[in-house]
């Protein structure tokens, strides 16, 4: 990389309108009124809040809420698995962080096969998702190793 070249750094802001809870966050408003149509809800087993992309399991009592299932959501979700194995999320259980880098490895490993079999696939959001996603935990996985 030559010298002159200034490195891009990217910034990611969350942008939705609810918190991890559910809950409207205090500084989301919306931009626009739902249509007619939009407000009305076909009745079904399973509620969709269109809102948050997320659907209620009425099996479990509207207990959890699961993400829409896209591929921007899946990649989150393998990044978040690979950072709880560096230790940074503890175990719900035990509340204390496990740190397993083997595991961190085999997950960002998942995520270059999926970079690998999706190339010239993906819209240019997902491609810069992915593609951000996995220089960081590479990066962060060479430090760890590095710093053992």
């Amino acid at each position: 990389m030559a010298q002159d070249e200034k490195r891009k750094e990217f910034v990611v802001k969350d942008k939705r309108s609810f918190d991890q809870t559910g809950d409207l966050r205090p500084e989301a408003t919306p931009d626009k009124q739902p249509t007619a149509a939009a407000q009305e809800k076909p009745v079904e087993t399973e509620k969709t809040h269109s809102e948050t992309g997320r659907t209620e399991d009425p099996d479990d009592g509207g207990a959890s809420f699961l993400s829409e299932v896209n591929f921007y959501n899946f990649i989150l979700s393998l990044s978040t698995s690979a950072i709880y194995h560096f230790g940074d999320i503890p175990d719900p259980e035990t509340k204390t962080p496990q740190r397993n880098l083997a595991a961190a490895k085999h997950t960002i490993d998942i995520l270059a096969m999926l970079k690998e079999k999706t190339l010239g696939n993906l819209e240019d959001h997902e491609k810069n998702l992915l593609d951000g996603i996995l220089f960081e935990l590479k990066m962060r996985y060479v430090r760890e190793t590095a710093a053992k």
